[in-house]
């Protein structure tokens, strides 16, 4: 056990344990090239799923290929359908792939499901690969993505985004040892206000998407009820109790600078809930991030509106209202805006991203012939994305939103390194009767004989809890 009292914890901000950690990225998740996927099924299927609107929830069988450098794969019962909201109604249709609606527990990659995003409304096809990247460079819950090529009974339907799909899966590769809780999908109204003690009231914003057949709704109304009818005296330490408040201040953080007005601050909208089942905490992770630097619907200056009122005037949004109003929890928020600005929401970072991830997708969206159906992006529209506006509702290009945004945000913000004031310490942390440890896993989840040295690591301990350490070579 002495080892164990040599480590010290990464708890930047109150000595919360996070156990996340991101899965690699598998044959299904091409990094550096463009994967071909195969759809074929029955024609008068295909014209019933994108023409009538009844066939957009219904599953409709077909057969997958998928095409990589390192991977060849054939499924042939799979089910299709739509997907999406708003983007119901775009000519270039989004779609969901499930791989076991017709044959029960298959799956393919460890993925029960696919979701292929058309990016309809993003000339660049960029926005939210990058939204997704950033959070994952930050150490938030994300989803893995890639770029798709699709094609239907033959005909190429252009450039997709592959996204990984929110559920026990996506929970199972990022809590290990800590992903049976609850999983609440947040839908538009979701604005986290209290809406009494009927599950009843809950349920159509925020669906419970595991655990179903319990159907248990306690654990997020006593969190709705701790954010909003707790005393400012006392709402410090008890917001603390319900929420791994620091890693949804970071998360927000990059909600605010990527400009993500479509998420939970802004529009009450497209984000998750979980409750991690080892201590009760709410995890709060986005998604569905293609409405970012600088895409706007509404005239409004998101690259230079205040970090700290970002939520529109007269609305209710407790969650990031209340946080904001603790001095500790804003220096918190603070801190991770001029900690991503270091690290990678800077213009030098990020140009680099977009002309590597530009040239590898260039030949397949200047192919797309679906890009231009709603909104008329051109081949030059696509080409010059990264440095030029496109107009209407991309105002500001790429590069400046993110030139804007980063100056604007860091000459907003102040940072003071105030102290938690409740007394959840790293020392609390330790805990000198803490059970044995039975194994070691790196971030990415891959068993160690050892601990390392001078590495973030996991300890999964004979009781199923796992902590986060890092190492210091003695």
């Amino acid at each position: 056990m002495r080892i164990l009292f040599s480590v010290l914890f990464i708890v930047l901000a109150f000595g919360s344990i996070s156990q996340l950690v991101h899965p690699a990225n598998t044959p299904a998740f091409k990094q550096d090239e463009v994967a071909k996927i195969y759809i074929t099924m029955n024609s008068q299927d295909f014209n019933t799923m994108v023409g009538d609107s009844l066939g957009s929830t219904y599953e409709f069988p077909a057969s997958f290929i998928y095409i990589s450098s390192t991977l060849t794969d054939t499924l042939s019962s799979i089910g299709i359908r739509l997907r999406g909201n708003t983007s119901l109604q775009s000519a270039k249709k989004s779609f969901k792939l499930d791989f076991n609606a017709y044959v029960p527990g298959q799956k393919w990659e460890d993925l029960k499901s696919m979701n292929l995003n058309g990016e309809h409304n993003d000339v660049s096809i960029m926005r939210a690969r990058t939204c997704h990247e950033m959070l994952r460079w930050a150490g938030c819950p994300v989803a893995r993505s890639s770029y798709v090529e699709l094609y239907i009974n033959g005909t190429y339907k252009g450039l997709y985004l592959n996204v990984e799909h929110f559920d026990d899966q996506f929970l199972e590769a990022r809590f290990i040892g800590n992903a049976g809780g609850n999983l609440y999908k947040a839908h538009y109204g979701a604005d986290l206000t209290n809406l009494g003690s009927n599950p009843n009231d809950y349920a159509p914003l925020y669906e419970l998407k595991t655990n179903q057949d319990t159907n248990d709704y306690s654990g997020l109304i006593h969190f709705i009820e701790v954010l909003n009818n707790t005393s400012n005296a006392e709402f410090p330490c008890a917001i603390q109790e319900v929420l791994d408040v620091d890693l949804c201040l970071k998360t927000m953080a990059l909600e605010v600078l990527a400009a993500h007005w479509d998420g939970y601050i802004v529009n009450k909208n497209n984000y998750y809930l979980y409750q991690r089942p080892s201590d009760g905490k709410f995890v709060y992770i986005e998604y569905d991030v293609d409405n970012t630097f600088g895409v706007d619907w509404f005239s409004i200056d998101w690259q230079t509106r205040n970090i700290y009122l970002w939520a529109l005037p007269n609305t209710q949004r407790p969650l990031y209202y209340r946080l904001m109003q603790v001095p500790y929890f804003k220096d918190r928020f603070s801190y991770y805006i001029n900690l991503h600005c270091q690290q990678f929401f800077n213009p030098t970072f990020l140009l680099s991203v977009w002309n590597q991830t530009q040239a590898v997708i260039a030949p397949s969206a200047l192919a797309d012939t679906y890009k231009g159906l709603d909104y008329g992006f051109t081949n030059a529209d696509f080409m010059s994305a990264i440095s030029q506006n496109w107009g209407s509702h991309i105002p500001v290009s790429l590069n400046e939103h993110v030139t804007l945004r980063h100056s604007s945000a860091l000459s907003q913000s102040s940072y003071l390194g105030l102290a938690n004031p409740c007394s959840l310490s790293l020392t609390e942390s330790i805990d000198l009767n803490a059970p044995i440890p039975v194994s070691y896993y790196d971030v990415l989840g891959r068993i160690l004989l050892a601990p390392p040295a001078n590495q973030v690591y996991l300890v999964r301990y004979i009781d199923g809890s796992i902590r986060q350490f890092y190492s210091v070579a003695p």
